[in-house]
């Protein structure tokens, strides 16, 4: 294991985190020749990668999804004039 002072790793960082993700070999960084820490490549994930699709055939679906569940005649919304009209004139309107 290569080892590495606290203040070179300090100036190097970032460097020595990709030679450490490119080569796969920890380094032990010392400080005043003890070590302080190790530097290690992240362990290899155990599940497999998610792919577009993989769920694909695994749901059924019963029905009609777009349509509404009740009657359009029942909404408020959908009758020709609304209960309360917004714009409608109040009757006793100053002149």
């Amino acid at each position: 294991m290569d080892e590495i002072s606290i203040s070179k790793f300090k100036a190097t960082c970032l460097a020595v985190l990709e030679r450490v993700r490119r080569t796969g070999q920890p380094i032990r960084v010392t400080r005043f020749g003890k070590a302080v820490a190790d530097i290690v490549p992240p362990a290899e994930s155990q599940r497999p990668k998610r792919r577009l699709g993989t769920l694909g055939g695994t749901m059924e679906i019963h029905g009609d999804l777009v349509s509404p569940i009740g009657d359009e005649s029942d909404w408020e919304a959908a009758q020709e004039r609304p209960a309360w009209d917004p714009f409608a004139k109040d009757s006793k309107e100053k002149k």
